[in-house]
């Protein structure tokens, strides 16, 4: 969330002795160790820190539960680069270590796209798409192809294309299926360029998305 919640008076050291005594799981030792890592001295007022540092304290104190599920939105939201990715460390290293399980919700489809193995795109409240992201990368490619002469007709009746765009001589598509199978598909007709690109996070759910109102042409940019 944007605004975070903290007790008014309350410094960091206050609201740790307050999570160790209605947490269970509370690790004191985490939670001092974690000190070094943010840098954050423990006797400031939280409310009193900047929006970025008000999260670099909700993650020190999350991390510092030891949960099994952390269940994040827009996590990153209001760090600087340096501290995004030790953030980015600490919950990979809980999830390697403890088998911790992390459900993010955010905006930024790049930031998922590092932190996360499975994705689900949500839109108005229905479930679109939900899949491994190294399968989903896989499935849908971007191809850029030319030939010396005119476009072979019989490629694209046999190469069914999400979507397809001519610039100049370049003839872009967007495909969806097996790689192999796809630059075979194209070899075979003998192109004088043939690129195939594996698609961002980000341009899979433009694409997802183009029947939904988004502009698909922004996936080509």
């Amino acid at each position: 969330p944007d605004l975070l919640y903290y007790f008014p008076n309350y410094t960091i050291l206050d609201m740790a002795r307050f999570y160790a005594h209605i947490y269970p799981q509370w690790n004191e030792a985490r939670f001092f160790e974690l000190a070094g890592v943010f840098g954050i001295e423990l006797k400031r007022r939280v409310k009193t820190l900047s929006k970025g540092m008000q999260r670099q304290v909700a993650f020190w104190l999350g991390l510092a539960l030891m949960p099994d599920l952390m269940i994040l939105d827009e996590p990153l939201d209001g760090l600087d680069p340096v501290m995004r990715q030790k953030v980015k460390q600490l919950i990979f290293q809980d999830v390697a270590e403890r088998q911790m399980t992390v459900i993010v919700s955010s905006h930024n489809l790049r930031e998922l796209e590092d932190i996360c193995d499975h994705i689900g795109i949500l839109h108005q409240g229905s479930l679109l798409l939900q899949k491994d992201l190294d399968d989903l990368k896989a499935d849908v490619h971007k191809i850029q192809v030319a030939f010396s002469g005119e476009i072979p007709p019989a490629l694209l009746q046999d190469l069914p294309a999400l979507h397809r765009e001519k610039r100049g001589s370049v003839l872009i598509l967007i495909v969806r299926g097996p790689y192999e199978k796809i630059f075979k598909q194209i070899q075979s007709y003998r192109p004088a360029i043939l690129d195939v690109l594996p698609l961002t996070l980000e341009e899979i759910f433009i694409y997802e998305m183009g029947d939904n109102g988004y502009e698909i042409k922004n996936i080509l940019d």
